[in-house]
């Protein structure tokens, strides 16, 4: 069985091809925000066409940046890259693989997917992903299944409120778990990229407080087996990790016997690859 993946985020898009569980090709490119919907599709169509004129697809996932209507497969929105509302991307790609399946959720709950299935989260219900990159969203999996929510909308992690009196995100509430931890607003914030800023102790002590709040709520409402974190910042490892599971420690009510076990994405900038092949595999159920 030969898979197409497909990632599509706010700085990037990545595309791989497998051959049952191998991934024997892989290609990455950075996304000009500016040139929105129409610029990415037309960069991708033609990549999408080479590839499947030599390896003749039978099925593809996708995970897309932004929220997506499972019941009918479209994108919702984008919050980050404009033209994207209610676009029939699924349909798009069926047509440049002659009809091939198609299954699309939005990259959170693609990375979820992907690492409840093959990365750190095997075996965990329930479990939580968090992706901490341009934006930050989450996937919650429960006995195995993705929980999408009765509109589509569950998982919306990164707008949950942890700061109320905070700076105004771009959904346009104040002191959203995105607004305060996520790479783009650092780097507006603070001038230098997030990656830099997660090189200094004394920031990533601050930045912790509103993360490990975010993670608090997660624990308080479903009390996962365990939280995994990918996306670019959680790249920083040790460096982020040991201060965070310290000040979540801090924050979680003595009383609680929750667990509060939080691991690194075992899968890396791929969890979104794997996940898109398992939602290939599993169709939309």
């Amino acid at each position: 069985m030969r898979t197409l993946a497909i990632d599509i985020g706010g700085t990037k898009f990545t595309v791989a091809a497998f051959h049952g569980e191998e991934m024997v090709r892989r290609e990455s490119r950075a996304t000009d925000r500016s040139g929105g919907r129409e610029w990415l599709m037309s960069v991708l169509e033609p990549l999408v066409t080479a590839w499947h004129a030599e390896q003749r697809f039978d099925r593809c996932g996708i995970g897309f940046g932004g929220p997506v209507i499972w019941e009918t497969q479209m994108v919702a929105t984008s919050t980050h890259v404009g033209g994207w509302s209610n676009f029939d991307l699924a349909g798009r790609i069926r047509q440049l693989l002659g009809g091939a399946s198609v299954t699309m959720d939005n990259d959170a709950n693609a990375g979820a997917l992907g690492e409840y299935i093959y990365g750190a989260g095997a075996d965990c219900n329930p479990f939580v992903y968090l992706t901490v990159s341009t934006g930050v969203g989450g996937g919650i999996l429960i006995g195995g299944d993705v929980l999408h929510g009765a509109d589509s909308w569950a998982g919306e992690i990164g707008h949950t409120t942890v700061r109320p009196d905070g700076p105004e995100c771009l959904c346009g509430s104040r002191g959203c778990l995105e607004r305060m931890c996520c790479g783009l607003w650092l780097e507006r914030d603070y001038g230098v990229p997030a990656k830099e800023l997660m090189r200094q102790p004394d920031f990533v002590r601050r930045y912790v407080v509103d993360l490990a709040q975010g993670l608090k709520n997660c624990i308080m409402l479903l009390n996962p087996a365990r939280i995994v974190l990918g996306g670019g910042i959680a790249k920083a490892g040790p460096d982020l990790f040991v201060p965070l599971r310290e000040e979540l420690g801090r924050q979680m009510p003595a009383w609680s016997r929750a667990r509060r076990d939080v691991l690194q994405a075992q899968l890396g900038d791929d969890s979104v690859l794997w996940g898109a092949l398992g939602l290939a595999a599993q169709g939309r159920r």
